[in-house]
This record gives C-alpha cells, sequence and structure tokens, in this order.
C-alpha cells in the first residue's frame, strides 16, 4: 500500500471492516464527510448535530443497514473497477490517514490512483439526483469532502466516479483548491478546537437535522418552572411576526391556487403557453378507521391493531394575563 508523505495510517483498510473500530477512528478528528456539515453545505446533516455527536451527547445514527449506504457499499468495488476501465488508472484501497501536523485532520479514502498522486472518492446515487453531475457539476457537499482528503493528503488532485441509477457512469476531475482549502482548514480548525474540545455550542439552525437532534438532547421530564432572559421575548415577537407573514403567504397561495382551479374549471389537465402542463384530478377519498367505535366495539381486536407513537414535546405559547402583573395602582 502506498504512503503519502505527512500522514499516518490509524486504520487499515482491514480493520475499517469493524464498524466500532472505525466510529472510534472518526470521534478522534474531523473527517471528509463532515467537511461539508462544517460548510454548510450537507442536506442532511447539520453543524450542531454533528458537534452532539462529536461531543458525545449523542449516538451518531448507525445507517449502515439503509438501502442507500448498503448498495453504496456493495457497490463500491464495481465503480472502483468502472472507474480503472475507462480511465485506464490503477488504483487501490486505503485505510483512514491522520494528518501529522493537525492530527484531528482524517482522511477515510476510498481509493488512491497509483502513480499519480492522486485520490479517487467512490459515490452512488439514484436517478432523480442524475441533474445534480451535468457538466462540471457535483454535489457541494462531495467538493467538500474531496478538498478537504487533498488538505489533510496533501495531494494535488482528486477524482470522483459516480454510479446513477445503477447503469450511468460518470467520473470527474477535482483539483486541488488553495483558497478553499484556506477557508476550509480555518472552519474545521475552529469546529474541532473550539466548538468540540471546548464544548462551545455552534449556532442554532433552521434545518431539520437540528429539530431532530434537540429532540434526542432534550427529551423534557424536568417539571422546574425556568425563568429565561429577555432574548426569549425578542424569539417570540420574531417568532409572531414571522407567523404573520406565513398567515399573509398562505393566504396570497391559495388565492393563487383558486384563480388556476377557476381557470381549469372542469378539465383536469391543462397546459400553459410555454408548455407547462398543469394537472387537476379527483382523487379518490382515504379510507380511515372510526378508531373510538373500534375500541368500544371491538376492544380487543384494537389492543391487536393500535399503534402508539413515540411521545412528543410541543411548543405551545401563553401570554400574561393583567392579573399576572405584580405591580399595584
Amino acid at each position: 500500500m502506498s504512503k503519502i508523505k505527512g500522514t499516518t495510517m490509524i486504520l487499515t483498510v482491514d480493520q475499517s471492516k469493524d464498524h466500532n473500530a472505525w466510529l472510534a477512528a472518526r470521534s478522534k478528528g474531523i473527517g471528509g464527510s463532515d467537511a461539508g456539515t462544517i460548510m454548510g453545505s450537507n442536506p442532511w446533516k447539520s453543524p450542531y448535530q454533528l458537534w452532539l455527536e462529536k461531543t458525545g451527547q449523542v449516538e451518531p445514527e448507525d445507517i449502515s443497514q439503509k438501502d442507500a449506504v448498503y448498495w453504496g457499499t456493495v457497490l463500491e468495488p464495481l465503480v472502483a473497477k468502472r472507474f480503472s476501465e475507462v480511465t485506464g488508472k490503477k488504483v487501490e484501497r486505503c485505510g483512514t490517514l491522520q494528518n501529522n501536523e493537525a492530527p484531528w485532520m482524517l482522511a477515510n479514502i476510498d481509493r488512491l490512483v497509483l502513480g499519480e498522486g492522486a485520490g479517487l472518492e467512490i459515490k452512488t446515487t439514484n436517478a432523480f439526483r442524475s441533474a445534480e453531475w451535468d457538466g462540471d457539476q457535483l454535489p457541494d457537499s462531495y467538493y467538500w469532502q474531496c478538498q478537504h482528503y487533498m488538505m489533510t493528503t496533501g495531494l494535488p488532485l482528486w477524482y470522483i466516479a459516480v454510479l446513477i441509477g445503477g447503469q450511468d457512469f460518470r467520473w470527474k476531475a477535482i483539483p486541488r483548491n488553495e483558497e478553499d482549502i484556506k477557508e476550509l482548514f480555518l472552519r474545521e480548525e475552529e469546529f474541532w478546537n473550539v466548538n468540540v474540545l471546548q464544548h462551545v455550542m455552534p449556532g442554532i439552525d433552521g434545518s431539520d437535522s437540528t429539530r431532530e437532534a434537540l429532540k434526542e438532547k432534550y427529551p423534557g421530564g424536568d417539571l422546574e418552572e425556568l425563568a429565561l432572559t429577555g432574548d426569549a421575548d425578542l424569539l417570540l415577537y420574531e417568532r409572531q411576526d414571522l407567523m404573520e407573514h406565513l398567515t399573509d403567504y398562505k393566504e396570497k397561495l391559495q388565492f393563487t391556487d383558486n384563480k388556476l382551479k377557476a381557470l381549469l374549471g372542469n378539465h383536469e389537465l391543462a397546459t400553459t403557453p410555454q408548455g407547462i402542463r398543469i394537472t387537476y384530478k379527483t382523487q379518490a377519498g382515504r379510507t380511515t378507521i372510526d378508531r373510538k367505535k373500534l375500541e368500544k366495539e371491538w376492544p380487543d381486536i384494537y389492543q391487536q391493531v393500535v399503534k402508539i407513537g413515540k411521545p412528543t414535546r410541543v411548543l405551545r405559547f401563553r401570554a400574561p394575563k393583567e392579573d399576572d402583573s405584580n405591580g399595584n395602582d
């Protein structure tokens, strides 16, 4: 296996097959898949969620058995083989590398390209995401992943190969970008040295990832009333303003939809002058169960089929009443 100057292998290819060992290695620093998250371009994970995971406050979700991840692992050697067939470049597997000067920089590399001083990242995706790979394009999160690997290893070039929809193979060359690497280094260094090591929480954002991370981090149960600071009132005023705008936008959206429905009348299909197709079709009504009747008349059957969802915390607000004031006239 090729050695890369300035790095140390902390996990071999065979050792990487042990999922727990792989997770333990990832916890020692920032890897390529973390780069896009820290740069704010990962649609599936927020910096806040990553921070909770890196500081051990929540367990990272085990996605190894999800279909997309499973098939990505199964197809990885086939995509690597196809890359070699198409390009004539020979590749070899590589374990997890650690940068000697900045030990928090980790690189779990799919393949090294022999005789070229380059690496290869392998991806699989579904056909619905084909447009993300058109021309010179690729998802931003993967771009940062490749730049992270070049930053960690010092190599000047990275390739990325993708199998789209099981049959559309594409590959691209991603050159090293020193300006982007400089920015990436500063952001990752701050995240590791400040957010992780000093337990400084990164900013909260509005992503689904942060919402789910907050639910896991704070399941509730503390019944003691908390006295908040004035910042909470400012947030509530901001929320009220947003809700008013949201209501206004919803009304405007419904107004536009109603005008379109009036244009279609009884027609279920229409085409605009610019070729946009509009459908307004009748769908069958939903089949529902009368839960109360089932529970009352057939309680045994009800107990066999009922499903109870996970408990959730609900955020509600109540303005103070006039007699809540402590002041006297």
